[in-house]
Parts: structure tokens; C-alpha cells; sequence
């Protein structure tokens, strides 16, 4: 529905609007930051993490040591069809890889549609920096 009445109406779709009051806004990866410790999905109380990753085994730098054994990430989704907003991802992850932007206008056409992959959920804190 997009008639006057509708919730959407009067509403500004531009990224430089202000979330809605008490609204959250959306959640963004930064996949550098991410060793996919899976931390986040465990904690998540409604399963809408996905997460994959493979280890690489590289030479230790010193002579005489072990390799040094180290998770690459393949895979992190956040199904918002599942979604609680309920910010434990952010809060739990040990190495602040997750974090809230102000961004809260994502629509989708499809429910496939609410699945975004790494790719779209860094673009969010590519919008917002400093957030």
C-alpha cells in the first residue's frame, strides 16, 4: 500500500534521513574485523545468522614454530525476515566486527530479498562511516 494512508507516505527514502524514533537501524559487518569465530550466530536467540569459514595453515615466522592456523570467512548472512533487532550480535562480538548504522529503509520485493550477504552488509557502514 502506498496511498496516503499508507505507513510510507510522507515518509523520506534518502540515506541521510534519521531512523524512525526508537528504531535501531541495521545492522552492518565490517569482514575485516570478522575471524568468523561464529560467536554472533550461537548467541543469536532466533537463528537469522549465517556464518562459513575455512582455516588456512600459514608458516610461523620464526624458525622452529608451529604453523599459525588462522579462520578466513567465506559466508556471513543476516535474514532480516528473522531478525529480533535485538542487538546481542553487536553486543557479543569479541572483535566489534558488527554494529548498528542508521540506516533503516531496506526494502524487498521478494523474501529472498531479506537475506543480505556480506557484500550489502558492509555497504551499510560504507554509508554511514564513523557510525
Amino acid at each position: 500500500m502506498t496511498g496516503a494512508g499508507s505507513p510510507r507516505a510522507g515518509r523520506s527514502d534518502s540515506a541521510d534521513s534519521a531512523p524512525p524514533p526508537r528504531s535501531r537501524g541495521v545492522i552492518a559487518l565490517d569482514p575485516a574485523k570478522c575471524p568468523a569465530c561464529m560467536v554472533c550466530a550461537r548467541e543469536c536467540p532466533d537463528w537469522c545468522i549465517t556464518i562459513e569459514g575455512h582455516t588456512e595453515t600459514t608458516p610461523s615466522e620464526r624458525e622452529g614454530r608451529r604453523p599459525v592456523t588462522t579462520t578466513v570467512l567465506d559466508r556471513f548472512e543476516i535474514d532480516w525476515s528473522l531478525c529480533l533487532y535485538c542487538g546481542i550480535c553487536v553486543e557479543v562480538c569479541p572483535y566489534d566486527a558488527l554494529s548498528w548504522q542508521p540506516a533503516f529503509d531496506y526494502p524487498a520485493s521478494e523474501p529472498g530479498g531479506l537475506v543480505h550477504d556480506a557484500t550489502r552488509l558492509t555497504a551499510w557502514s560504507q554509508v554511514h562511516p564513523g557510525n
